[in-house]
C-alpha cells in the first residue's frame, strides 16, 4: 500500500493521522517535498528522525525549497527500487531528482525542487541553498532514465506545481527553468497520475493531477493513461 501526502514541514502530527496508524510493514508514505526534518542538525531533530526512523512502513520524499541541502546531501546515496535516493533511516529514503523507482509493481518518476515566495528573505536569513533548483545534470539524468523506460511511468511525484495550471501558477514559479523542464515532461511522457505539493492546498486538476497538502491520496492502478 502507497500512500502520497504534501508538505509536511516538520510536523510530527501528519504521522498521527488515520491513514498512517493503518499502515502496515512494507508499506510506504511519499512526501511531496518540504520533508522539514532535516533543518538545523540538532540533537532534538535527530531524536526526531530516530523516532520516525522506527515507524513499520517507508517514509519517502522528494526535496522541496525548504530543505537544509547542506545536511540533506550529507547523507549516502544507495540504489533503491531501481534508482538513486539518500537513506536518511532505515526506513526514510530521499528520492532524488530525475529519477525512475519501481514500488509493489508501478514506476514513478520523481524530480522535487522549486522555487520560494520567501527566496529574499530566506537568503538575508542565511537559511537560503540555491540548490533548491535543480541543475543542468539532474535534468539530463531525467530525460536518460525516462528514455530508459520507454517515456512511460504510473506516477510522476513532484514538489512543484504540475505545469498546465499556468493561469494558478504563483509568479515567482511560472517561467522558471524547472517549470520549462516540467513541461517537457508533460509534452513527451504517458502516466497514470502526476501528484504535487508547494501550494499548499488539496485539489484535483483534471483527475490526473493532484495537488495535496495535509490530505493523503492512496496510490490506485485504475487510472487511465494519457
Amino acid at each position: 500500500m502507497i500512500w502520497v501526502t504534501g508538505d509536511v514541514h516538520g510536523d510530527l502530527r501528519r504521522f498521527q493521522a488515520p491513514p498512517m496508524r493503518r499502515m502496515k510493514r512494507g508499506d510506504s508514505l511519499i512526501i511531496c517535498g518540504d520533508f522539514g526534518f532535516l533543518w538545523n542538525g540538532s540533537e532534538e531533530e535527530k531524536k526526531v528522525l530516530d523516532k520516525l526512523g522506527r515507524k513499520k512502513y517507508n517514509i519517502l520524499f522528494v526535496e522541496g525549497t525548504h530543505e537544509n541541502f547542506d545536511l540533506l546531501e550529507s547523507f549516502p546515496v544507495e540504489d533503491f527500487c531501481g534508482g538513486k535516493a539518500r537513506r536518511i533511516r532505515d526506513n526514510i529514503f530521499h528520492l532524488m531528482r530525475g529519477q525512475v523507482y519501481t514500488m509493489e509493481g508501478k514506476t514513478f518518476f520523481t524530480f522535487g525542487g522549486g522555487e520560494a515566495e520567501d527566496t529574499l528573505l530566506r537568503k538575508e536569513a542565511g537559511t537560503y541553498w540555491p540548490r533548491s533548483m535543480p541543475n543542468i545534470e539532474e535534468m539530463r539524468e531525467g530525460v536518460e532514465n525516462l528514455r530508459r523506460v520507454g517515456q512511460k511511468v504510473d506516477y510522476i511525484i513532484t514538489h512543484s506545481p504540475y505545469p498546465s495550471i499556468s493561469t494558478q501558477l504563483p509568479p515567482w514559479v511560472e517561467g522558471n527553468t524547472l517549470t520549462i523542464y516540467l513541461q517537457e515532461v508533460e509534452k513527451n511522457v504517458r502516466y497514470r497520475m502526476w501528484c504535487f505539493g508547494s501550494l499548499h492546498i488539496n485539489r484535483s486538476y483534471t483527475g490526473r493531477h493532484q495537488a495535496l497538502f495535509d490530505d493523503f491520496m492512496r496510490l490506485t492502478t485504475d487510472d487511465t493513461r494519457k
